[in-house]
């Protein structure tokens, strides 16, 4: 019989559904030896709060975070605020005792994730930053194929982040729907929101990141502030693209931007290796792309491998072969592998120190297109 662990979220955004949804699913297809309880749902305004409850399922109410880390009942704290709030929360809930699990990006800035990660790991609490795409079953079949050596040495990696949401001016900055054009709340722009998974892929599949040049644009410099109701300078990136050095040798470009007419959501990366080729798209997020050099000649080409039997990632736990999952079910991944994790003592990835070395490419990034010169990460 599995042991009930109790959850704290902490916001009732997009990303706090995306979570609730993989606490309730996890135990029906997973059956972790830990299974996690709705016990209570955190946000500023309570009558958000009840209707969240209402919806997910949640035993009780909090509005105050620090009452709901003081609460003996609770045993994880899943953080899903916007950014500038999660050192605070998370070096609180450390010092609570408390297992915590963090949306991306870690931090604000690197200062801050060092904090944090020294704060987990002297209190030696469980932890674990959502960087979700890791989990789609074909970008995780991508890094065994890779670890496996079968694309040999890799000479090229590239990535693509698009959207197209915030090309109007009329849209204002900040307040609870807005606060990711707000660099105080944010950080960054789509730096830390969407070049942030990109990174986070890149280094899991292809290794650490050397140095790097970038180049960012802020294309509408002033926004209306949805909060104190003027129209002020407007501090984040819209726009972002990077060359970057592995470690390993490969070269590698990347490229994020809201102002991508067309775009609501394209995330794609392709690796090349002396002896195969592989490829993923969001879009069609149940296939991975693969080219294997080795083939016969006749026969050789891209092919498309439907991610769905029971012997890829993750696949043997839901359908049959040949029904598909989607972008929700990388989060239930995320809330299995986590538990297993805290039952076998085997922390799952990324930890904050793992998710550490994106905030430092991060920075990097930034710095570099401040500065104009490469940057050693």
């Amino acid at each position: 019989m599995s042991k009930p662990l109790n959850v704290g979220l902490i916001g009732c955004g997009f990303m706090g559904r995306t979570h609730s949804n993989a606490y309730r699913k996890v135990y029906s297809f997973f059956k972790p030896e830990l299974k996690p309880a709705l016990k209570a749902i955190c946000d500023v305004s309570a009558d958000k709060a009840k209707a969240f409850a209402d919806t997910w399922g949640y035993e009780s109410v909090e509005t105050d975070w620090k009452k709901l880390l003081a609460r003996k009942d609770i045993d994880i704290v899943d953080i899903c605020t916007p950014n500038n709030t999660h050192r605070e929360i998370a070096m609180a809930a450390a010092a609570a005792g408390k297992m915590i699990i963090c949306e991306k990006p870690l931090a604000m800035n690197t200062a801050e994730g060092q904090e944090m990660v020294d704060a987990v790991e002297k209190a030696g609490v469980p932890n674990l930053v959502s960087f979700n795409y890791r989990r789609v079953p074909a970008v995780t079949l991508a890094k065994k194929l890779i670890d496996e050596g079968r694309l040999g040495k890799i000479f090229h990696y590239r990535a693509v982040f698009l959207q197209d949401w915030t090309i109007s001016s009329d849209l204002p900055q900040g307040g609870d729907a807005l606060w990711r054009l707000d660099a105080k709340v944010a950080g960054s722009g789509v730096t830390g929101d969407l070049l942030a998974h990109c990174i986070d892929t890149a280094l899991w599949l292809n290794g650490s990141i050397r140095s790097v040049t970038a180049m960012t644009e802020t294309f509408i410099k002033e926004r209306k502030h949805n909060i104190t109701g003027k129209v002020e300078k407007v501090n984040i990136d819209d726009a972002c693209a990077f060359l970057a050095r592995f470690s390993n040798g490969s070269l590698a470009t990347f490229e994020s931007t809201r102002y991508a007419r067309g775009h609501k959501a394209l995330y794609t990366f392709e690796i090349n290796g002396e002896k195969a080729s592989i490829a993923w798209d969001l879009h069609d997020l149940h296939r991975l792309g693969y080219f294997d050099h080795r083939d016969d000649s006749i026969v050789r080409g891209w092919r498309s491998i439907h991610v769905t039997d029971g012997d890829q990632p993750y696949m043997g736990k839901w359908w049959v072969p040949g029904l598909q999952i989607g972008y929700e079910h990388s989060f239930v991944h995320q809330v299995a592998d986590f538990l297993e994790g805290v039952a076998t003592g085997r922390p799952a990835s990324p930890t904050f120190r793992d998710a550490l070395e994106t905030q430092k490419v991060c920075d990097a990034v930034l710095e570099s297109a401040r500065s104009g010169v490469w940057v050693d990460v």
